[in-house]
């Protein structure tokens, strides 16, 4: 399985966060799953791919050329192979394309951007590719309150809360991701 996994490039991250994403990499690759993330060499992205490739695995990395033009980050030298693009809608886009699953370790404002993006279409039923929020230190427990909020308030339907797997148990993950995923409709999803 392919499976993409969206993160912070942080440098000033807590170390925690950066071992148990080297983590999840070596046991993507043990599992015989490679990584496609946004191929860059800082934070949680970089940590997913050096956990990929310790243990000798495939790493497609998808980065805009503005990236390094603009020296905003560094590619992560070991990719596989490297997909430039112009824009980060296209990175995204390639991203998805070449994806199974998605794992969304924590991140900041871009991280988000993909979670959201990437849950919306899986409402909309243009996927139904597995999503794992991969909840380190708890880092997305604020978000579960935010999202059942919603729920409650009727701005998100509650089978909406079904389209994704919030955990930090990386057997929990991997079970989640390799299972199957249940058929929905948008009239499953979405008041018409």
């Amino acid at each position: 399985m392919r499976i993409c996994v969206y993160g912070a490039a942080s440098f000033s991250i807590d170390d925690e966060y950066i071992k148990r994403v080297e983590e999840l990499g070596e046991q993507m690759t043990k599992r015989g799953h490679s990584l496609v993330f946004g191929g860059g060499a800082n934070g949680l992205m970089g940590a997913a791919a050096r956990g990929v490739k310790r243990e000798g695995g495939y790493v497609l990395g998808v980065i805009p050329t503005f990236f390094d033009d603009e020296n905003i980050e560094g590619v992560y030298p070991e990719c596989d192979k490297l997909i430039e693009t112009k824009t980060m809608r296209e990175r995204k886009q390639i991203m998805e394309d070449n994806s199974d699953a998605f794992i969304v370790a924590p991140g900041g404002v871009g991280t988000f951007e993909e979670y959201f993006e990437i849950l919306t279409s899986k409402q909309l039923c243009r996927h139904n590719k597995p999503i794992v929020l991969f909840n380190v230190n708890n880092y997305y427990s604020e978000l579960n309150v935010m999202m059942q909020a919603a729920v409650d308030k009727k701005f998100v339907r509650a089978d909406c809360l079904k389209l994704y797997k919030v955990t930090d148990n990386l057997e929990e993950l991997f079970a989640y991701l390799e299972g199957p995923q249940p058929i929905r409709t948008v009239k499953d999803l979405k008041e018409g």
